[in-house]
């Protein structure tokens, strides 16, 4: 299946994106998306309760920002399999990103096969925008999760996860912040997801090692929002059970316990007694 979108902002008289993080994409004269989607489902051979299913995502965005700023151009080619991104080739950085470390042993992909796509994306988006009636693309804001990969321990090296889900266009900054200061030693981010809906996701990670008191910040820009997304977690000792809790819940266990002794003894006996009872009328007979 094949999907497009084609935005530009409106004329003098309506309202422009505002200015924000985004830095030369924060207020584009134009934007034009072509996103391709190929899903191919699993051969046949009978019904199965889980399909394979293989996604390729391509497009390219062309902004034109405010006088003065540079262009700048983005485009992706990303490969999923049942949900797990494979790789993406990025048209800034113009390399191939492997997210599953075992692919590369046995295939490999040359970004500059992928970025000469791009580059075909780029000549078809140029002959769109002649066509274009030029009307504005809708924004729609994201929301976004934060979570650490493993449980918490204070001390313990882990990874703080930021998921920003249901946004178009792609056009995104995460930023991450230490208490109150950013950080960028160690991010790393995938690129953007496909959704049946048309929607795109992205994950961003910060390893850290959490310290009392220390508390980190998602913040998420996007033209669909008024104001940055800001998702907080603090690092804290967890909290213990007060030791009157402790005890009561010992003591309840004992409790449990020693009830358990008697009724299985009262049972065991009773069970004795019926069988001793059963075999004298037995007997009598």
């Amino acid at each position: 299946m094949a999907a497009g979108w084609a935005s530009q902002s409106p004329s003098s008289g309506a309202p422009r994106p505002r200015p924000g993080p985004l830095g030369a994409l924060a207020r584009p004269h134009l934007l034009l998306l072509l996103l391709l989607l190929l899903l191919a489902s699993q051969p046949s051979g009978g019904a199965l309760e889980a399909q394979e299913t293989y996604v390729q995502l391509d497009f390219f965005q062309e902004s034109f920002p405010a006088p003065g700023a540079p262009e700048a151009d983005e485009g992706e080619i990303l490969h999923q399999f049942q949900g797990q991104e494979i790789f993406h080739v990025d048209w800034g950085q113009r390399e191939t990103h492997w997210r599953l470390p075992d692919f590369p042993g046995f295939s490999s992909v040359e970004a500059a096969g992928a970025l000469g796509s791009l580059s075909v994306d780029k000549s078809n988006l140029e002959a769109l925008v002649a066509l274009s009636n030029r009307s504005q693309g809708q924004n729609v804001a994201p929301s976004a999760t934060m979570y650490t990969k493993d449980p918490v321990a204070l001390g313990d090296p882990n990874v703080l996860i930021c998921f920003v889900d249901e946004f178009f266009p792609p056009v995104l900054n995460i930023t991450w912040l230490k208490n109150g200061e950013e950080v960028f030693e160690g991010v790393q981010e995938t690129g953007f997801y496909p959704s049946a809906d048309n929607t795109l996701s992205k994950f961003s990670y910060l390893p850290f090692i959490p310290e009392d008191g220390d508390f980190y910040a998602c913040q998420v820009d996007h033209w669909g929002l008024q104001e940055p997304l800001t998702k907080i977690w603090y690092a804290k000792e967890p909290t213990p059970l007060p030791e009157t809790t402790e005890n009561v819940l010992c003591g309840l266990g004992l409790a449990i316990g020693i009830l358990g002794i008697i009724t299985g003894t009262v049972l065991f006996f009773k069970a004795m007694r019926m069988n001793d009872r059963n075999s004298r009328n037995q007997g009598g007979l």
